[in-house]
């Protein structure tokens, strides 16, 4: 009798479905490009998703193991970790386009009366979340960003749904959030308080240079850094006459190297630190990044813009500095996706080389995913597409015509793809944007701010010489 009640029980077991798991969200038939250790590309893969994480990626026969809520059939198409923009000023949007035409000094003519007479909460809030919709749609999950009231950037970002590391920015001289020099520390302070355990804002302190901040108050944002363990984010070595102007702030500078050899030897390059820009040092300085971990975001296109220079991020990447890409604000490069950075990170390092072989298309996907989130310290969380990382990512247009004929799913990527292509973006889990449709915010409310935004940038624009090209 045993016998036979345990056979029954073996041709139920048999018998009885498999429970598929519950989860949020489950993509199916995608191209999977995983940018994890191994650089898996998954053809006709499926990936699951529930709460903010990814709980399991692998081929077709994964998705009978899981039933969604939310089912996207990806029909081939792209599935990749969102890109990460590792410098902005994402408020300046509401003046880009604005001092374009000849004039003489577009930061003292143009941008800083700007700011003086037009910022406030209102102006720096609506603005940022105009780009972080901007940014969504061009398939940046990630961005780091350098200005004033980053609070209220912080607000905007989390309405949008993009993860930001948001550095509150600390100057020698009065701006629009403090009426004293250097006010930015105890704002950055109480910012940091305020988001320190926020699942998608990661505040920071934002020295904003070493020729705006003087050695005291540069080693005060490493101590909050080092307090909070929290980023700090700075522009570095970005002007070819940067020593000069450091030196007039830092005169026992005078000693020193280079710029990059000072700030070690006062004690302020830290892991914590990603460096903007990075364009004029040497050989010795890129071996110091590297030795104290910090960080760099290269911005081809704001550098040559600016006529800045070109960095040699070709040779800090094979140093193996923690390297990836950013955009600088809309007023420096007026574009903010980072698929349009790629090809340009190649076509000017081969360009100052004269040679044609730096920089795979891989490679360039590796600084706009995997590399940034190093550079971010972030590795563990994003980055990648991996089961217990965040569920971060975006669906790319396989079949639009410039993705033809797709041999190789990189160099498609990298050289190939535009803003445009981006179908679908996820951040944390959650939808942000689907077949082109921004779902996290009411966009014809938004539209009404901005236009007041807008209005009131271009009135006073309009009164400023070379703010507006007017045909008279």
């Amino acid at each position: 009798m045993s016998r036979r009640l345990s056979l029954i029980g073996l041709c139920l077991s048999i018998a009885a479905p498999v429970m598929a798991e519950p989860v949020d969200i489950l993509i199916t038939d995608a191209t999977i490009v995983t940018m994890d250790a191994e650089r898996q590309v998954i053809e006709k893969g499926a990936l699951a998703i529930k709460g903010r994480d990814i709980v399991a990626i692998g081929g077709a026969d994964l998705a009978a193991s899981y039933e969604a809520d939310h089912v996207i059939d990806a029909g081939g198409d792209i599935v990749m970790p969102g890109m990460i923009n590792l410098h902005n000023h994402i408020s300046m949007v509401a003046f880009r386009g604005l001092g374009e035409y000849e004039v003489e000094n577009l930061l003292f003519d143009v941008m800083f009366p700007l700011e003086k007479e037009l910022l406030n909460r209102n102006l720096i809030h609506v603005s940022a979340r105009q780009s972080a919709i901007e940014l969504a749609m061009g398939g940046v999950t990630t961005f780091a960003d350098m200005y004033y009231h980053e609070d209220e950037v912080a607000r905007a970002t989390k309405e949008v749904g993009l993860r930001g590391v948001l550095g509150e920015t600390v100057i020698g001289f009065p701006v629009v959030d403090s009426k004293k020099p250097y006010g930015g520390l105890a704002y950055a302070e109480k910012f940091i308080q305020d988001f320190k355990d926020d699942d998608l804002i990661t505040p920071a302190i934002a020295p904003h240079a070493p020729y705006t901040v003087d050695k005291e108050h540069l080693l005060a944002a490493r101590a909050i850094s080092d307090k909070y363990e929290v980023p700090m984010l700075m522009h570095m070595v970005e002007f070819p006459d940067e020593y000069e102007m450091v030196l007039e702030r830092h005169p026992d500078m005078a000693n020193a190297r280079s710029e990059i050899a000072y700030l070690d030897e006062i004690g302020f390059l830290s892991p914590r630190l990603l460096a903007k820009h990075v364009i004029h040092l040497d050989d010795a300085d890129m071996d110091l990044l590297k030795e104290r971990g910090v960080g760099v975001a290269h911005n081809p296109k704001a550098n040559s813009k600016a006529a800045s220079g070109i960095s040699p991020a070709w040779e800090m990447m094979k140093k193996g500095v923690d390297i990836g890409l950013g955009t600088d604000g809309p007023m420096s490069s007026n574009q903010m996706d980072i698929l349009t950075v790629m090809h340009y990170v190649a076509s000017v390092a081969r360009l100052r080389l004269h040679d044609a072989r730096p920089y795979t298309p891989l490679e360039l996907v590796e600084m706009a995913t995997i590399g940034g989130a190093r550079a971010l310290d972030k590795q563990d969380d994003i980055g990648s597409l991996e089961a217990g990382k965040r569920a971060d990512l975006i669906i790319i247009d396989r079949d639009a015509p410039n993705m033809q004929p797709g041999y190789d799913v990189y160099a498609a990527i990298a050289f190939g793809a535009y803003p445009g292509n981006v179908l679908t973006t996820i951040v944390n889990g959650q939808r942000v944007m689907e077949d082109r449709k921004i779902l996290t915010i009411d966009v014809e409310s938004h539209d009404a701010e901005w236009k007041a935004v807008k209005d009131r940038v271009k009135a006073f624009a309009e009164t400023l010489e070379g703010g507006i090209r007017n045909e008279r």
